[in-house]
């Protein structure tokens, strides 16, 4: 098996938190209890997806200001808040107010575009402004504002009793640092580098001048960080679907192939009109997707990953994967658990 030019630094990894309509705090306790499962095999961090109108966690701010309470040391991330849904103004208050509980450990992950199913759900989320909504990158740069501490408003000062500031408050110092910008193209990685954010490549990129997933997604990681400040050092996290099977059961074994097999499909050409193409889900021994992962040409230039887990396993398969992924795959990237 090839050596990687440099150990992994940072692992974690990424769910979705399902739950069943009939029982939903059986659902997000599972997710609340995967958290607490992943600081003590000692990853780096654990991120959630937002899910709206769906059987998934719809407001993972609020799921993570439980974990920050259940946790002492695991960083905790959105990957990603589609802000399509929110108020920049509003989500940074509660950002803010997440990484104060947390102690600094907030690493909020976001994306533009229009709302999924906009035309469905537009009456009900912007029913006055619905067709002059602006959902491009002016609604990240007004966050970033925001969370930085740029004033919201020309108004501070003392009106009565009460007192008013003109930056969000609380205001975290440090929160816009850990802002990462979930992009799949060649665009959002120039514009993520220009504004000094961090990205988070996922499974999902646009096929636009290959369509060999790795090269694309390389492409990608060496725009952003040509047009980001910190040039090389600028941080960058993957997150492709990772299932090692050390430890799993036979039955276990079965399941998971047969969910990449359903999956494969759809890797092999681009799909819809946007051309999106996705990576294979990696399926094997530890020692099998290890090598596959020094052999992808994106792999092999990042420091970071946030692997994301299967969406409809169950709790005891996340365990296995978990803990096959802390002590076995983790270990043969190069990277040592954190205290």
């Amino acid at each position: 098996m090839p050596l990687p030019s440099q150990p992994l630094r940072k692992l974690g990894f990424l769910t979705i938190g399902l739950f069943d309509e009939a029982d939903p705090r059986r659902g997000h306790e599972s997710t609340l209890e995967v958290i607490e499962l992943g600081e003590r095999l000692g990853f780096d961090s654990a991120w959630l997806r937002h899910r709206h109108l769906q059987y998934g966690i719809s407001s993972p701010v609020a799921v993570l200001a439980a974990a920050s309470q259940r946790t002492r040391r695991i960083e905790l991330g959105t990957a990603v808040t589609p802000l399509g849904w929110e108020n920049p103004l509003r989500l940074a208050e509660d950002l803010s107010t997440v990484d104060i509980l947390s102690g600094g450990r907030l690493n909020p992950g976001v994306s533009v575009g229009p709302p999924m199913h906009y035309d469905q759900v537009k009456q009900a989320l912007y029913p006055d402004t619905a067709a002059s909504e602006d959902f491009g990158y002016d609604r990240v740069e007004r966050l970033l504002d925001f969370v930085r501490g740029k004033p919201a408003t020309d108004f501070s000062g003392v009106e009565g009793f009460e007192v008013f500031s003109d930056r969000v408050q609380p205001h975290s110092p440090g929160l816009g640092r850990r802002t990462w910008y979930g992009g799949g193209s060649l665009r959002s990685a120039r514009w993520a580098g220009e504004h000094g954010m961090n990205l988070l490549t996922s499974s999902v990129v646009k096929a636009e001048e290959s369509e060999d997933f790795a090269e694309i997604q390389l492409s990608h990681i060496r725009t952003f960080r040509a047009h980001h400040p910190d040039g090389d050092a600028a941080r960058v996290s993957q997150g492709l679907v990772v299932i090692p099977t050390d430890s799993a059961t036979r039955d276990q074994r079965a399941k998971y192939e047969e969910y990449a097999a359903k999956r494969t499909p759809r890797t092999t050409t681009p799909q819809g009109p946007a051309r999106m193409m996705f990576a294979p889900d990696l399926v094997g021994t530890s020692e099998e997707i290890a090598e596959r992962l020094y052999a992808h040409a994106a792999f092999r230039e990042i420091h970071e990953v946030a692997f994301a887990l299967p969406f409809t396993f169950a709790h005891e398969d996340y365990v296995q994967i978990l803990t096959d992924i802390a002590t076995r795959l983790g270990p043969a990237l190069g990277w040592q658990p954190a205290d």
